[in-house]
């Protein structure tokens, strides 16, 4: 395979177990667990104090989440490869870290887990709007509202908290900065496995030029 679909594989995947770990995390938790009341990140271990973890729960969160950071790294270097676009491979490029950085630091793990989730979550939406630097029409505009939609998330959390937490809970609000993200990472994994991506035919064209 090439670059380009490389990192799309890399980033569809990435996204794509995120998911479905998640599911199976919460589907395996030993205690009583709700999407309203508890953050993803309960997952891997409660924040402190008194900060509690239960396997295979938190097993099975923490690795979910280093994986897919370490993909979307390695997807940022083949697609850097192939585009050359830092307004997009900056941002990206601190998304996988911020990722990787959750599943090695817990949620007990303070302030480091704070310092990561605030990186993955700003970073991952900073990097679905600037997708549009290497996607074409109409997946670009996709990116720029799944993007959007994450950022507002998250500034109403932190900076509004009573606009959504209490009409969707901690956990339904976390989810609505965090599915976006998998969402469009999954969509922008496809795009770039396609066999003739827009941008493809563009790019072979102005070489015949």
């Amino acid at each position: 395979m090439d670059n380009l679909k490389i990192s799309g594989l890399l980033f569809y995947l990435s996204g794509a177990i995120v998911l479905m770990g998640v599911i199976t995390a919460e589907a395996m938790y030993p205690r009583s667990y709700t999407t309203f009341g508890n953050e993803i990140s309960n997952l891997g271990a409660t924040k402190q104090p008194n900060s509690v973890s239960f396997e295979p729960s938190s097993s099975i969160f923490n690795s979910i989440m280093w994986l897919s950071g370490l993909m979307i790294l390695t997807a940022t270097f083949y697609q850097h490869k192939y585009f050359k676009k830092l307004l997009f491979t900056i941002p990206v490029t601190i998304f996988g870290l911020g990722l990787f950085g959750v599943g090695i630091f817990s949620g007990n793990i303070e302030p480091y887990y704070n310092l990561n989730t605030i990186l993955a979550f700003l970073a991952g939406g900073i990097s679905a709007t600037t997708s549009f630097k290497i996607v074409q029409f109409p997946y670009k505009y996709i990116g720029i509202l799944l993007g959007t939609i994450s950022l507002i998330t998250w500034c109403l959390a932190v900076f509004s908290p009573s606009t959504l937490i209490p009409h969707i809970g901690i956990g339904g609000t976390e989810r609505w900065v965090a599915y976006p993200l998998m969402l469009w990472l999954t969509g922008i994994g496809g795009y770039l496995m396609s066999e003739k991506p827009e941008i493809e035919t563009k790019k072979s064209y102005q070489n015949t030029k």
